[in-house]
């Protein structure tokens, strides 16, 4: 079930797939927990669709309190062509091949989205300072298989890597590019698969001649956008169920299983509607799904429409399955949920991080008496925070979130014109993983308007070692 666009070959030292307890990542989720404390993250920064034409990079960014270059950016890959739109990333190899000794998580991979390129950068050398290994070129992905729009990268536990494509090189909405023929879903996105269970369910983004100028309520009309989820069988790639979300799941994007790899359900964030979605499995081993979360639109004045989504466009779930964190892009607040009951998620934090409604913006909610209101957005080192809170990232003790502010560049430009001329920034957040609570970090703040190269757009975040939205347990 591997895309025909595998970007390496399987991760061995010596072309061998052993199995002893010496392969990558851990053993249980439960493990990770205990692993080591975060020193660098690696994102994904864009100068595709700002303007400037530079391309894309890689950049390492020292998170250890103890460095004497804390909270800044040590060093930037630049990819060797312009016009890429890095995005998400994904490991050659992780928890999922833990079994394996002859697997290595080395090669971070990076599909771009608007290229269609495929890159892997090779992290072991040098973790403080990646080079590029080798590109897959789209041609070559197209041609064997049809795709563009590369999205999603995960390993599995074989060794190999899939990818998932938004589409074709016209734009048009075309499959994964890796599931059997006739078994295409309608939108392609992101996926998540839990072995124990034989399944893997998609997501539903949109069109790319869509979704690539910019958000249109237009196209939503049209058909353009997805509404659903596509449960396929794994490994086999048969799609044996598709779920129609209908108005509650607009737009559904991320999707996370649960972390323990015996567990049946999981969540999905859908982004339009505002809501968080539990899946579970039934009795006769069929898929149900119900609204958990429901995050209520704003009335505003000064904005386009009349009312404001929240538009949840990232979350991830602690790796000991207690809590789960989403972030309101346009409403500007991250809030974090107990699950610990994943039927009746508890409240247990938010922090207003940006948004469009922050105070000093012309856009006001408005109340039911016809009052305006706004929310205080604090600034951290003296800087105010643009953009709204994005995606985040959530160290293994599940103790610190961070947060960039980008979510793709022509929606970037269309509602948060400013990170065009200021660029993103990253953020960390403290959180109190006993009574529940956020804070954030005021010692922790990275510019990325203060590039070398320009003000950049700063999107996925990575450890080196692995973290809960890279690495699946078997």
């Amino acid at each position: 079930m591997a895309t025909e666009a595998e970007v390496i070959a399987p991760a061995s030292n010596d072309g061998s797939r052993g199995c002893c307890k010496s392969g990558p990542g851990y053993a249980t989720p439960l493990a990770a927990m205990s692993g080591p404390s975060e020193k660098l993250i690696y994102v994904t920064a864009v100068y595709n669709g700002t303007g400037r034409e530079k391309p894309d990079y890689l950049a390492t960014v020292d998170v250890d309190p103890n460095s004497p270059t804390y909270s800044s950016v040590i060093h930037r890959l630049p990819m060797p062509f312009v016009g890429d739109e890095l995005h998400h990333s994904g490991w050659n190899s992780c928890s999922s091949c833990h079994g394996d000794a002859s697997a290595d998580r080395r090669y971070l991979v990076l599909p771009s989205l608007i290229s269609g390129r495929i890159y892997a950068i090779d992290t072991k050398a040098d973790p403080r300072a990646p080079s590029l290994y080798k590109y897959v070129d789209p041609n070559e992905i197209a041609e064997k298989t049809g795709m563009a729009y590369p999205h999603t990268a995960h390993c599995l536990a074989t060794g190999e890597i899939l990818v998932s494509c938004l589409g074709d090189k016209e734009g048009n909405a075309k499959g994964n590019g890796w599931e059997k023929e006739g078994h295409s879903p309608l939108f392609g996105y992101d996926f998540w698969y839990q072995p124990r269970h034989k399944t893997m369910i998609s997501t539903s983004w949109g069109a790319p001649k869509a979704f690539t100028k910019g958000f249109d309520l237009q196209d939503v009309a049209n058909g353009l956008y997805g509404s659903h989820l596509h449960v396929y069988n794994w490994p086999g790639g048969e799609m044996k169920q598709l779920i129609d979300l209908g108005e509650t799941g607009m737009l559904p994007l991320e999707i996370r299983f649960l972390h323990d790899p015996s567990k049946d359900t999981g969540f999905v964030g859908a982004a339009l509607s505002s809501n968080m979605i539990r899946f579970f499995k039934n009795s006769d081993d069929t898929w149900s799904h119900e609204v958990v979360i429901s995050v209520k639109p704003l009335k505003v004045e000064n904005w386009f429409l009349p009312e404001m989504p929240g538009l949840i466009t990232d979350f991830l779930i602690s790796l000991d399955d207690r809590f789960v964190y989403f972030v309101n892009w346009l409403h500007g607040d991250l809030r974090q949920y107990n699950i610990e009951d994943p039927k009746k998620p508890v409240l247990t934090g938010q922090i207003w991080l940006g948004g469009l409604l922050q105070k000093g913006s012309p856009v006001k909610a408005v109340r039911e008496d016809g009052t305006t209101y706004q929310f205080d957005v604090p600034q951290i080192k003296g800087k105010s925070l643009r953009g709204g809170p994005q995606m985040i990232q959530l160290s293994l003790d599940g103790k610190r979130l961070y947060a960039t502010n980008s979510l793709f560049s022509a929606w970037d430009r269309q509602f948060y014109p400013e990170l065009m001329d200021k660029g993103s920034h990253i953020i960390q957040i403290d959180v109190d993983t006993e009574k529940g609570g956020l804070s954030i970090n005021p010692d922790f703040f990275v510019d990325f308007g203060d590039e070398p190269e320009g003000p950049a757009l700063a999107h996925e975040m990575r450890y080196p070692g692995g973290d809960c939205t890279s690495d699946i347990w078997i």
